[in-house]
């Protein structure tokens, strides 16, 4: 009997079921923050599911220009950013640092990101590990989103400061999270997922006087 010749399609297939089969950690506050969210004061939304890689390197090494060429360069400070096309590398500690890329970028998706840092960093002294289920993405935007964030971060959050396009690890109500800053009155929070709930809760409570339709 001749074999039949497998689908073509049947990646895309198992990597679609894949992604649909998945429930982000704050999956069941998706309502409350459209209830929550006043368009042109501050929203709230998860971007869930983005890929995210721990990156350990000596900065002054060979491995290290090897990840970095992967990614489009290593940030050499606290608090930088570097950015390269969709891919995000943010700086953790002096050899340490996340890099945050879209969903598709997962290797379970098709992506090459992981495999590409892996091969790069060879044998070598270093690490690459997939974070991505680890932590979830909370957006939080618009005029007031500083405001929300100043009720529970210790962190100095002016903008003379704190400058969009850098990102710190802090707290935010108790919770160790990494905080971007992405654009003038856009940040993004990166909570562990055990925390997320919690966090977007604390979150749609801070936001209440803003963004409650009984507030003026």
């Amino acid at each position: 009997m001749a074999e039949t010749a497998a689908s073509p399609t049947a990646p895309q297939d198992s990597a679609d079921k894949n992604l649909a089969a998945r429930v982000s950690p704050a999956a069941s506050l998706k309502d409350a923050f459209t209830a929550g969210s006043l368009a042109g004061t501050v929203e709230l939304t998860e971007l869930p599911y983005l890929t995210m890689v721990g990156l350990r390197a000596d900065v002054r090494s060979d491995t290290a220009q090897r990840l970095a060429a992967v990614t489009g360069g290593l940030p050499g400070g606290s608090g930088s950013v570097v950015v390269h096309g969709d891919t995000s590398v943010l700086w953790l500690g002096p050899a340490e640092f996340l890099v945050v890329a879209p969903t598709e970028a997962h290797e379970s998706l098709g992506g090459d990101l992981l495999p590409a840092l892996r091969e790069a960093l060879g044998g070598d002294s270093g690490q690459v590990v997939d974070l991505s289920a680890n932590r979830t993405t909370f957006e939080l935007t618009g005029p007031r989103a500083r405001a929300v964030l100043e009720k529970g971060c210790s962190l100095d959050l002016h903008p003379r400061v704190f400058k969009a396009g850098t990102a710190f690890s802090t707290e935010v109500a108790n919770i160790p999270v990494v905080l971007w800053k992405t654009g003038e009155e856009t940040y993004r929070i990166f909570p562990r997922a055990s925390f997320a709930e919690f966090l977007g809760r604390w979150l749609l409570d801070a936001m209440r006087e803003y963004a409650s339709p009984e507030v003026p």
